[in-house]
């Protein structure tokens, strides 16, 4: 396993294309979105706010000129572009919460954020290579992205670049011994929790390094540790598979998961004080606008690597 600090990437030309789309991303969308999601939403506990959350997802989606569907038996909210131009990049989230919390962290911080970048690119030509999902039954054992995967991106053939699973964005802090690591887990890192993790694999070594190197372009100052697994070493490390990347790992699809780390560093973790007031809404406006424009870039890569076959 080998740790990575966006402050020791490579320097990348910034490119000056980006503004148009990150001053869409406002601080009050993310703030108004997180306390609306924040209610008990589990899939079995609390069926009606469940299904209203898909439905509240879908429609800020469809106002802003996007084709939605809910697909499956646990109708994840699915936006693919109207026209697939494969590979597509992939922003995902889920929006279930455990019964007894209002999941504000876990994982209203993560929807605010793709809702954030969907807002920011719609009406956008790179929006034709993007495709939003936000998953249902992450916390039943990641049914829903289980779902996805194998019922509807590989039967019909989609290709993804990078998927970029968002999970848990929204808490920070800057007190001493804040930040702890998983039991076992043989890296290093910092003890205070003031940092945002990237995590990946063989199969996403490139895009993790994307992410790092954009980060050290365009959000200097913003402390982005990352960590690829190597050798398949994350199937001997259950904490790493926590989430709804992991179906996308066993399906050999890139995927980068981004995360506050959760209980190792939020206290409110799956917890009914887990509320929109406990968060760091400063450390999410800071991690949607690193997305949005790591998306940018590779949307622009993809189409430049097919200009060059062409």
């Amino acid at each position: 396993m080998l740790i990575s600090h966006a402050s020791d990437s490579p320097t990348v030309k910034k490119d000056s294309g980006y503004p148009e789309i990150l001053r869409k991303i406002q601080l009050a969308d993310l703030r108004a979105w997180v306390k609306h999601l924040s209610v008990p939403r589990h899939f079995l506990a609390q069926p009606e706010e469940n299904l209203a959350t898909a439905k509240y997802i879908a429609g800020l989606l469809e106002s802003w000129g996007y084709p939605v569907s809910l697909q499956g038996e646990f109708y994840n909210v699915v936006s693919m572009p109207r026209t697939v131009r494969s590979p597509l990049i992939l922003i995902g989230a889920h929006f279930d919460s455990v019964a007894t919390t209002p999941g504000a962290d876990d994982n209203a911080s993560a929807v605010a954020a793709l809702l954030g970048i969907a807002k920011a690119f719609a009406g956008h030509p790179l929006a034709k290579q993007i495709a939003f999902v936000s998953f249902n039954r992450e916390e039943d054992g990641l049914l829903g992205s289980m779902d996805f995967v194998e019922n509807f991106l590989l039967p019909n053939n989609i290709s993804v670049a990078c998927a970029h699973i968002l999970e848990m964005v929204g808490y920070a802090s800057s007190l001493p011994k804040s930040q702890a690591i998983p039991q076992g887990l043989p890296v290093r890192v910092s003890e205070v929790g003031d940092f945002l993790g990237v995590l990946g694999n063989r199969n996403s070594a490139r895009q993790l390094n994307e992410v790092l190197t954009t980060a050290k372009a365009y959000a200097p100052g913003f402390k982005v540790i990352g960590l690829r697994v190597t050798l398949g070493l994350e199937k001997f490390f259950p904490v790493l598979l926590r989430s709804d990347h992991a179906p996308f790992w066993r399906a050999k699809i890139p995927a980068v998961r981004w995360k506050d780390t959760s209980e190792f560093r939020n206290r409110h973790y799956h917890s009914d004080t887990d509320l929109p007031e406990t968060l760091d809404y400063d450390f999410l406006y800071t991690v949607t606008r690193l997305l949005a424009v790591t998306a940018a870039r590779q949307c622009r890569q993809i189409a430049h690597e097919k200009n060059s076959r062409n």
